[in-house]
């Protein structure tokens, strides 16, 4: 009987060491799979991130500095136009105020 009791005892202690070790190494594999899911969140967020603004930059508009020296050029034109006597000074104002409305 008392090898019976030692027999059982020794059992149980082994059962209890392989359960704790089975249970540390599901935690840690609990622990690595929700790493993975925060690093693919965390990449896609930065995906996504990129991607938008990419098309933000692509959707901008361009600058308008291109167009102040064509106005200027029109409006120097007009002139000229207007001290030529090609254009009345109705045609000018009006030409002038199409430019810059």
């Amino acid at each position: 009987m008392g090898r019976t009791a030692v027999v059982a005892g020794t059992a149980s202690a082994v059962a209890g060491g392989v359960s704790a070790r089975q249970t540390k190494k599901f935690n840690e594999g609990q622990q690595q799979a929700a790493a993975a899911q925060q690093s693919a969140y965390d990449q896609g967020l930065a995906d996504s991130q990129a991607a938008a603004a990419a098309a933000a930059a692509a959707a901008a508009p361009p600058a308008p500095v291109a167009a102040a020296p064509d106005l200027m050029a029109q409006l120097t034109q007009l002139g000229q136009l207007h001290d030529q006597g090609v254009l009345t000074d109705a045609e000018f104002a009006a030409q002038k105020a199409k430019l810059l409305g």
